[in-house]
């Protein structure tokens, strides 16, 4: 589960991005922060790809090629912009909401390890 601090940290980085976006409508907003979700899981589909040799783009990525770290990388941005776009959706209930919804999807996995 999400602890305290990494809330706090989220509210306030979801502070900080609003505040980039000042005058931007609250509804616009919201909808470029799903789609942001969207962009940075693409991003960890395309250094997959990549990896995996499915997909060259040296011209655009640069000649370093892909690894899992950038998949992780890219992963844990996907999570980053969920949370955000949580929060924006819904600051003060946001993390009510992600934990009812995680313990719903995740409640086979815990009966599988108190079974063990």
């Amino acid at each position: 589960m999400i602890n305290d601090e990494m809330w706090r940290a989220l509210h306030g980085l979801a502070r900080v991005c609003r505040a980039a976006g000042d005058g931007i409508p609250d509804e616009e907003l919201k909808s470029l922060q799903v789609g942001k979700v969207s962009e940075e899981a693409g991003e960890a589909m395309h250094a997959l790809h990549g990896l995996k040799g499915l997909t060259t783009c040296e011209a655009e990525c640069g000649p370093q090629g892909h690894s899992w770290e950038m998949v992780e990388n890219d992963l844990t941005g996907a999570v980053i912009a969920s949370l955000l776009a949580l929060i924006y959706i819904d600051p003060e209930g946001a993390r009510e909401k992600f934990e009812a919804v995680f313990n719903r999807r995740t409640r086979r996995g815990r009966e599988e390890a108190a079974a063990v």
